[in-house]
């Protein structure tokens, strides 16, 4: 058997490697017991199959054998796929981070025989370069210094661990209220660039968190400067080049501050909270631009992103024939060889396609410099356009497809889709997300258990918590969308997990991994933002929903105990918790709405038009036909249609408001509802 044992694994990103004249092994208990007996060394490395600078540090060093049989004869090597192990990513970026080091990926940290770090970085170039040593010269000092000084080793081994361990621990407690969270919505606006939109500078990722905390001060302490920051981000976003504007979908970030050039690998995520944030910010403004990119996204989904059996997808690639944006972008010559010299023409003008190209040479496809839409007419030409065009790009070579389905992103995606296929009429949209549910349910769930990765017919990675978290939000957005109790049941099955195998007893909060993972360190915890919403903050609107929907206090209190388990955290940086301070706004004003049908359903269209028209991010809201399935213990319980009409209720927890059956009344109740009270803010 070759000594690179890669080939055995299922995850594209591992499998990548399975080539390579280095003796990769796979996290997990054979290679940490091969670090023991053999008393060398760990060298890690962690990153995924879409990472660009990790396929360049692969064909650097990896594939070089000089390079591999240095490697080879220092250290035990160890491959993970940050998207297959988060948990593991997340305990060594840490660790980075402890060193004072800017993290980012490939990840390169140097553990000693009990998987603890030492000393880390990211990239390592072949050759000195940039201030940085080559990777050999780092093997070879990071050799010299374990078997030389095995002290200084040692120490730095236990104070890392020992800060890793503290990470997330509360000291001290902070009151989140309006008069907080108006004041901190008001500062976060002047972060924002008021020219490209986004955070000032570059580069330029969607920071979804934020933009969330932005969104939801905005609808509830009225602050126009807010919703105009939020408007002009999306806009950018939607027009720019970090959007494929011939298939659909969004890159992960700009490298640009205008939103021109993106580092042009899709991730699911990425695109779920784009879709997620769009709906709600389209239901309050109406814009077509964000519907249109929607229901564009959601087609590249739809075609692109499911793989074998209903999941979604977890990423495409930036490479393509080993270059960064290759399949993506345009020569002039190559637009008007498609479209003929008139139509190339107009369609140059409108996504600024020039002889000289605006990056390398070539041309990324954009609306910058005219934003709003053109006319019915002029935009059916275009779109008449983009799909020759896209047409002849489906000949090139595509980029590398991860068709792994992670517990976590898919539930990030079914989210979005059950929200989205409710505020557009879209039943197709909600059938992927049920599609894709099951899938989880149905493979993902081993012994009672769920599991985080999913390909090749295996499951396999423990989950973390945020698995949970976001599969819970999940099943609570198609239980709003179906009406079906099985959701319902699936979230209370969920959360009840989560309590009990990922929950701290002694000082709050949730820990990132399982009390009987058997493979890390350390137990992480935090409810910091990251690329994706931190699991605390998502329970945090889940709990909230669950009380709202069962009537079960319990919930409501776990809710509470997280703001009090993060309290430390939040005094030292507020800003890093945004994800946490928005859905503490579930807390402060737990809003819930339901429009019963009456059997009457023009009349309940109507009010489910007043209230798909508004933003309510954070509430529950039904459409119910049958009243026996309101939990008697909720607050809802007892309430009927009047006189056989279509009816609504409003409801800021337990307290409802009287039977509404006008549509703009209901719109004026929800829009008051969902504003803080002048005395409070």
């Amino acid at each position: 058997m070759s000594e690179n044992r890669l080939g055995r694994e299922t995850s594209p990103y591992l499998l990548q490697h399975k080539d390579n004249p280095v003796h990769w092994r796979a996290w997990g208990p054979e290679a940490l017991a091969e670090a023991r007996q053999a008393n060398k060394p760990i060298l890690l490395s962690v990153g995924y199959a879409a990472c660009h600078w990790c396929h360049v540090m692969a064909h650097e060093s990896f594939e070089d054998e000089a390079t591999a049989a240095v490697m080879n004869d220092l250290f035990i090597n160890i491959k993970v796929d940050r998207e297959e192990r988060p948990d593991i990513d997340a305990i060594y970026m840490n660790a980075l981070h402890g060193l004072g080091e800017q993290g980012g990926w490939p990840l390169t940290m140097f553990l000693d025989t009990e998987a603890r770090p030492f000393w880390g970085g990211t990239y390592f170039p072949p050759q000195p370069r940039w201030g940085k040593p080559s990777f050999q010269q780092v093997l070879r000092e990071v050799d010299r210094i374990y078997r030389e000084e095995p002290d200084k080793v040692r120490h730095n081994a236990e104070l890392i661990t020992d800060m890793l361990k503290t990470d997330g621990a509360a000291a001290g407690r902070v009151q989140i209220t309006d008069r907080l969270l108006e004041e901190l919505t008001g500062r976060m606006v002047r972060a924002i660039d008021p020219v490209h939109g986004g955070i000032q500078g570059a580069p330029k990722f969607p920071q979804w968190s934020f933009m969330w905390l932005l969104w939801r001060g905005a609808i509830r302490y009225g602050q126009e400067a807010a919703r105009s920051a939020v408007e002009l981000t999306l806009t950018r976003i939607c027009q720019g080049g970090i959007y494929d504007h011939l298939g659909g979908g969004f890159a992960r970030y700009a490298v640009d501050e205008r939103w021109l050039v993106p580092h042009f690998e899709k991730m699911l995520y990425d695109n779920a909270l784009l879709i997620d944030l769009m709906t709600e910010v389209y239901r309050e403004t109406g814009n077509p631009l964000f519907r249109r990119r929607i229901e564009e996204t959601v087609d590249w989904i739809e075609r692109e992103m499911i793989a074998e059996g209903g999941g979604f997808a977890a990423s495409l690639d930036a490479d393509s024939e080993g270059e960064e944006g290759r399949f993506y972008v345009w020569t002039a010559a190559e637009v008007e060889d498609v479209l003929g010299e008139r139509d190339a023409r107009v369609f140059s003008e409108a996504y600024g396609v020039s002889p000289e190209g605006n990056w390398e040479g070539h041309n990324i496809l954009n609306r910058l410099d005219a934003l709003a839409l053109r006319s019915d007419e002029d935009e059916a030409a275009l779109a008449g356009m983009r799909a020759r065009l896209l047409a002849r790009r489906s000949g090139r070579v595509r980029p590398g497809w991860d068709d792994k389905v992670l517990a976590d992103w898919n539930g990030l995606m079914i989210a979005a889709l059950a929200a989205a296929s409710c505020a557009f009429k879209q039943p197709r949209w909600r059938e992927l997300a049920e599609q894709a549910f099951s899938f989880i349910e149905q493979r993902m769930i081993v012994d009672g258990r769920l599991v985080h990765s999913y390909r090749a017919g295996q499951a396999k990675a423990p989950a973390t918590a945020s698995d949970y978290a976001n599969l819970t939000w999940a099943a609570l957005r198609l239980c709003q969308a179906t009406t079906r109790p099985r959701y319902l049941e699936a979230a209370v099955r969920f959360a009840a997990e989560l309590d009990q195998r990922y929950w701290d007893e002694d000082a709050g909060g949730y820990f990132m991994t399982a009390s009987d993972t058997p493979d890390v360190i350390v137990r992480m915890k935090s409810a910091r933002d990251d690329a994706t919403p931190n699991a605390n903050a998502v329970m945090m609107t889940s709990l909230v929903q669950l009380f709202m929907l069962t009537g079960r206090t319990a919930y409501l209190e776990r809710a509470e105990a997280i703001v009090d388990a993060f309290g430390g955290d939040l005094q030292r940086n507020l800003i890093s918790h945004a994800g946490l301070l928005a859905n503490a706004i579930d807390l402060i004003s737990p809003q819930h709405v339901v429009v019963l049908s009456g059997g009457d359903s023009e009349a309940a269209a109507a009010l489910e038009a007043a209230l798909l028209g508004v933003s309510l991010p954070g509430a529950v809201q039904q459409f119910v036909e049958d009243t026996a399935s309101i939990p008697e213990a909720a607050a809802l319980a007892g309430k009927r249609p009047i006189e056989g009409k279509a009816t609504a209720y409003v409801c800021i927890g337990q307290q409802c408001s009287a039977p509404l059956t006008d549509p703009e009344a209901l719109r004026l109740a929800l829009c008051d509802q969902r504003q803080a009270a002048p005395s409070s803010a």
